[in-house]
C-alpha cells in the first residue's frame, strides 16, 4: 500500500502540519513553486506543483477546510482550470513515508481519477464498470475516519473503496455514444469480458509488432552529423529554445540518423516551436544531400511556411519551392521537373504535392503539418511514404488513430508542453449570438490597435455576414477570405491582414492551421455548434500569439438545444483553456467521435466494453510481453 493526500472542496486540512506531510512526500518548500515536486505556503493559500501535473495547483482554504482548487500559470499566477478533487502522489525520490510508490506504473495513458464527477462511469479493475457516487467517510479497523470512493454497481450494490487503492479506479473513457451496462459484484462476466479482450488485444498486439518489424527491416538512410551549417542555422534562431523543444528535436536528430526510417509524431500546443524543430530537420535533410517536402492542409499555411523557410535559410545554398494554387499552372510545372532533376531541395505545398506528376530525384523526409485535416485518400498515400522515407508529422490535436498509437507505444512521439515565454491562455466565452457582444468586442479590440479574425464557414452568405459586421462596426475595415476565391485575390487579402490594413477578417475555416498574426487577438466564431473540437481548438490558437490578453467568443444561435456531441465539444473548449490542453482536447475528441473508423469494428468493441484506459494497459502488457517472447526466441 502507498499513501495519498486527497483535496477537494470542504476537505479539512491541518494547515499546522500540511508542510511536514508535504515535505514527507518529498516536496522541497519554496517561495514561489515553478518545477513539479515544490510547494509553498502563504496565509490561506497553498500551492503544490504535483509530480504528475503539467500545471501546479492552487487551494484557497476558508478556516480549516479546501474552498477552491485550481490549476494555475506558474509565470503569471493567473488561475486557469478548476478541479473538483486532486489527489497529491509522492515524488519520486527520497521521502520519509515506509513505502515507495512507482507513481507512472499506475497511471497537441489516461488521467485516473481526477476529474470525475458524481454520476460518471468508472472502471475498477477487479470489479468491472460502475456509477461514481462521490466520497464518503468511514471509519477504518483502527476506528479512524477514512475518505472512500462510493461505487454503485448493478442492482444498486455499492463497494466502498478506500482512497490509498486510487490505481485499481479510472475513469471510463469510450467512444461515442454507447454505454455499457454496470458490472454485477461478484460475477464472474467481468473476469471473462477481460478474458476476451486479453485473447483479442493480443492478437492486434502482434500486429503491430509485424509492422514494427517491417519498418525495422527497411533500410533506410542515415543522414549525416550536424555540420557547421547546420550549427549557424540554428544559432540564427531569434528566440530562446525550450527545455521541449531541445529534446524533441534530439529526439528526431537521431531518428533520422539511424538506418530505420523515422515515423515521429511531434505534439505541441499551437505556437509551441514544432514548425522550429521540422524547419531544422528539413535542413540536416538537405545538408545530407536529400530532398524534403512539407505537406500543409492549406494554400495559406503553404504561404507562411514557404516565407518562414526562405528567410530562415536565405544565408544558406538551399533551394526552396511552394507548390500550391497561389502559384501558376507554368510555375507549378517548371517546379515538379526541378523536383524530378534534383534542383529544387525543399517544396512546401498542400495535397498537390501528393498529385501523380510530382516525383523527386532523391526525397529523404517528408513533413505532415496537422494530418488530420488530410482526407482518407491521401493518407493512403502516406502510409506509403511512410515505408519509403522518414517522416514528421506535427500536430497540435492528434488524429485519434495517431494519438492511439503513439499511446500504446506503437509509434514514437515527442511533445513540446513549454509555453512560449509571455504566452498566456486565451480567455473563451461560449454565449448565445449577440450582435452588441460582436460591436463591444470588435471595438475593445481596435481602441487597442488590434485585429479580429470572425469565422463564418459558409461561403454561400460570407459576404451577407461580412456587411452586417460593417453595419454593427462602421468604423471598423472589414474583408472577406475564403478558399473559393482566386489565388491572387486572397493572397492579396492576407497581405493587407498582416500588413494591418484590415480591422476585421471575415473568414472560413481557411485560417485554422498555422496563420501567425500576432496582432490579431480577438477571434469570433459563428455557428460554434458546427465545428469539430479539433477545429475549435485550432481556430482558438489564431490569437493570443502576442503577450497580449485575447479573447475567443464562440457564438451559437438563440434558444437552440444543443445535440449532445454539440454540448460536450462546446464544454470541452471552454474547459481546455490553459497552455498546453491541445493532449487533454485530443483525448475529448478521441470519445466524441467515436472509435469505428480508428482500430475497426473488433477493437472497438472491446474499448467500449472495458474502457479506453484498461485496453491501453492490456495492450502495452500484450506488446511487452510479445516483445520479450520474440527476444528469447520462443
Amino acid at each position: 500500500m502507498f499513501e495519498i493526500l486527497e483535496f477537494y472542496p470542504g476537505k479539512t486540512v491541518d494547515f499546522d502540519s500540511l508542510a511536514e506531510r508535504l515535505t514527507d512526500f518529498g516536496y522541497r518548500r519554496q517561495s514561489r513553486v515553478s518545477q513539479p515536486g515544490e510547494f509553498g505556503l502563504r496565509g490561506n493559500v497553498v500551492d503544490i506543483y504535483p509530480v504528475h501535473f503539467a500545471l501546479p495547483i492552487r487551494l484557497e482554504l476558508s478556516d480549516d477546510s479546501v474552498e477552491v482548487l485550481h490549476t494555475f500559470d506558474p509565470e503569471t499566477g493567473r488561475l486557469l482550470e478548476p478541479h473538483r478533487m486532486v489527489i497529491l502522489l509522492p515524488a519520486p525520490g527520497e521521502r520519509k513515508i515506509k513505502q515507495p510508490y512507482d507513481w507512472q506504473k499506475h497511471l497537441s495513458p489516461v488521467d485516473p481519477f481526477i476529474d470525475i464527477e458524481t454520476g460518471d462511469l468508472v472502471v475498477h479493475v477487479l470489479h468491472g464498470i460502475a456509477r461514481y457516487r462521490g466520497l464518503r467517510s468511514l471509519k477504518n479497523k483502527e476506528g479512524k475516519l477514512q475518505d472512500h470512493f462510493t461505487l454503485e454497481f448493478a442492482d444498486k450494490n455499492i463497494l466502498y473503496v478506500p482512497t490509498r487503492d486510487l490505481h485499481l479506479i479510472q475513469r471510463y473513457v469510450a467512444f461515442g455514444k454507447l454505454r455499457p451496462e454496470l458490472s454485477r459484484l461478484g460475477s464472474r462476466q467481468w473476469e471473462r469480458l477481460k478474458e476476451k479482450t486479453r485473447k483479442g488485444v493480443f492478437s492486434f498486439a502482434a500486429e503491430l509488432l509485424e509492422i514494427q518489424a517491417k519498418r525495422r527491416s527497411l533500410q533506410g538512410f542515415r543522414f549525416q552529423k550536424d555540420n557547421d551549417w547546420q550549427k549557424d542555422l540554428e544559432e540564427e534562431f531569434p528566440f530562446e529554445e525550450t527545455e521541449d523543444q531541445i529534446k524533441a528535436l534530439r529526439e528526431v536528430k537521431t531518428d533520422l540518423e539511424s538506418a530505420t526510417p523515422m515515423d515521429r509524431l511531434l505534439c505541441g500546443d499551437v505556437g509551441y516551436g514544432k514548425t522550429e524543430v521540422a524547419l531544422r530537420a528539413v535542413f540536416k535533410t538537405v545538408m545530407s544531400g536529400k530532398q524534403a517536402a512539407i505537406l500543409v492542409p492549406t494554400t495559406l499555411l503553404a504561404e507562411q511556411h514557404f516565407h518562414t523557410f526562405s528567410q530562415r535559410m536565405k544565408s544558406f545554398p538551399v533551394k526552396i519551392g511552394m507548390l500550391s494554387r497561389f502559384r501558376s499552372r507554368g510555375e507549378q510545372s517548371r517546379l515538379v521537373e526541378d523536383l524530378q532533376k534534383g534542383v529544387c531541395d525543399v517544396v512546401i505545398g498542400t495535397h498537390r504535392l501528393l498529385s501523380a506528376d510530382v516525383k523527386f530525384k532523391d526525397l529523404g523526409l517528408v513533413v505532415i503539418d496537422e494530418e488530420q485535416r488530410f482526407g482518407v485518400r491521401h493518407k493512403e498515400h502516406l502510409k506509403k511514404l511512410r515505408l519509403l522515407v522518414d517522416v514528421l508529422t506535427l500536430t497540435a490535436t492528434p488524429i485519434p488513430r495517431t494519438l492511439y498509437l503513439s499511446l500504446v507505444g506503437a509509434k514514437d512521439m515527442s511533445t513540446i508542453n513549454t509555453p512560449p515565454r509571455d504566452r498566456k491562455p486565451v480567455e473563451t466565452i461560449v454565449t448565445e449570438y449577440s450582435e452588441s457582444i460582436i460591436r463591444e468586442a470588435i471595438r475593445k479590440e481596435m481602441e487597442r490597435k488590434g485585429q479580429t479574425f470572425f469565422i463564418h464557414n459558409r461561403v454561400e452568405d460570407i459576404e451577407k455576414i461580412a456587411e452586417k459586421v460593417s453595419h454593427l462596426v462602421p468604423e471598423a475595415r472589414v474583408a472577406v477570405s475564403h478558399g473559393q476565391m482566386r489565388p491572387k485575390a486572397l493572397e492579396e487579402i492576407m497581405e493587407r491582414f498582416i500588413e494591418g490594413a484590415i480591422d476585421v477578417l471575415v473568414s472560413t475555416t481557411i485560417v485554422e492551421s498555422g496563420i501567425d498574426i500576432p496582432n490579431a487577438n480577438t477571434l469570433i466564431v459563428n455557428r460554434a455548434d458546427c465545428f469539430g473540437l479539433s477545429e475549435l481548438y485550432q481556430l482558438r490558437g489564431r490569437v493570443g500569439r502576442l503577450n497580449r490578453n485575447a479573447t475567443a467568443y464562440f457564438l451559437i444561435p438563440k434558444h437552440m438545444v444543443l445535440s449532445e456531441e454539440s454540448a460536450k465539444r462546446l464544454a470541452a473548449i471552454e474547459r481546455f483553456t490553459h497552455l498546453g490542453a491541445g493532449f487533454s482536447v485530443a483525448m475529448e475528441d478521441l470519445e466524441i467521435r467515436g472509435a469505428g473508423n480508428i482500430l475497426g469494428t473488433e477493437q472497438s468493441g472491446y474499448i467500449s466494453g472495458i474502457g479506453f484506459d484498461l485496453y491501453c494497459r492490456m495492450l502495452k502488457e500484450a506488446v511487452g510481453h510479445l516483445s520479450q517472447s520474440k527476444k528469447r526466441g520462443t
